[in-house]
């Protein structure tokens, strides 16, 4: 009879987060700081780092309700810097409090989630936009996987993460798609040379389902029932 050997388990693309926290405003705030060093490629919508490409670093921090200044992605880049972090990364920002973090896994796809559902709503409603400030209490999702993503699959895994996140707001009774500010950055792996990119990050593909249900249940846990 031949022995079924245990899987080397796949090392996670972050670890888990430092918890900082800082005075500002004559408010006691804190924020989340993952660190990981080079080899990793985000996507992201966050002020400070958005888009695409080689990233060493993750924060996401809390800031006072009524937050008003014009310069966010310069203040979350000098929150980082104070924190030791160096070369580039992905700055969010939220109004919650972000030491109260959500955390799941599934086969090596990890979700990070800072819930903030005060001001909430559906994505298309009657009426214009507004360009002007808005409020920074928002659902920010964190979500890592341990491989390599083409630049198609990093746009797939937002998709995805977002409907997974719709998903888990409607199970807990919510009436909204979430808020005006939600942010999302996805971590991948950079392939190595002559390495191969995964190319669709779908739900239903291998890392997209896994990233949907870390995702799915890190919100639920954040956010209340109704």
């Amino acid at each position: 009879m031949t022995a079924v050997l245990p899987q080397p388990r796949t090392a996670p693309a972050l670890p888990p987060p430092r918890c900082l926290t800082r005075a500002e405003d004559g408010e006691r705030l804190h924020a989340l700081l993952w660190t990981a060093g080079p080899g990793l490629r985000m996507i992201s919508s966050a002020v400070l780092g958005g888009g695409i490409g080689g990233r060493a670093w993750v924060l996401n921090a809390q800031v006072p309700h009524g937050y008003r200044r014009t310069d966010p992605d310069r203040h979350l880049a000098d929150l980082a810097a104070a924190a030791g972090a160096r070369g580039p990364g992905v700055g969010l920002m939220t109004a919650a409090d972000v030491s109260a973090y959500t955390h799941a896994e599934d086969a090596g796809a990890q979700a990070y989630v800072t819930a903030g559902v005060d001001v909430r709503g559906w994505a298309a409603r009657p009426g214009r936009g507004t360009d002007g400030p808005q409020d920074p209490g928002t659902i920010n999702i964190v979500v890592a996987v341990p491989a390599p993503l083409s630049d198609a699959a990093l746009v797939n895994a937002v998709g995805t993460a977002t409907e997974a996140k719709v998903q888990a707001l409607l199970e807990a009774g919510l009436d909204c798609s979430g808020t005006p500010t939600d942010a999302v950055c996805v971590v991948a792996r950079a392939p190595g040379p002559g390495g191969e990119e995964h190319a669709f990050a779908g739900p239903r593909s291998l890392w997209g389902a896994r990233l949907a249900r870390a995702v799915h249940r890190a919100v639920r846990e954040a956010v209340p029932a109704a």
